[in-house]
């Protein structure tokens, strides 16, 4: 068997810390009466983030985050853990405004679904009923 690169759970952890901490503000640039202002924000935790940065550094980490072939056992709770943090960043982000809520929402399964004409039974088939006003005649 192929030997880890992430030797253990405690450095896929030292990892994310590493990516945490590499994040580079960004620039946002608002329109105010009083002309362009520019502020600048880190940008929010993401998977696609975290993998992108363990890949330009010790390679593709995919796999220990499905347990590829059940190789990966020791690392569920560390790739678990991981997930949460940058669920809560992203949650909590887009709950104060720091983060697009609606993205934010829409990322972490959040949308708030209301089915409000069926009861939540299936729509066979719709009609429609065209009423005519008296002045329309026949």
């Amino acid at each position: 068997m192929k030997s880890k690169y992430i030797e253990t759970p405690e450095k896929m952890w030292e990892l994310f810390e590493a990516y945490k901490a590499n994040r580079q503000p960004r620039e946002i640039q608002k329109a105010t009466v009083k002309g362009v202002v520019s502020e600048f924000h880190l940008p929010p935790l993401t998977m696609e983030g975290f993998e992108n940065y363990c890949y330009e550094n010790v390679g593709h980490v995919h796999q220990y985050f499905v347990n590829q072939e059940g190789a990966y056992s020791a690392y569920l709770n560390i790739c678990s853990h991981i997930k949460r943090v940058i669920r809560q960043d992203q949650i909590e982000g887009g709950m104060v405004g720091q983060y697009n809520p609606s993205i934010t929402q829409r990322l972490n399964g959040l949308t708030e679904k209301t089915d409000v004409t069926t009861g939540g039974d299936k729509l066979n088939k719709v009609e429609i009923e065209i009423i005519r006003s008296r002045s329309e005649g026949n």
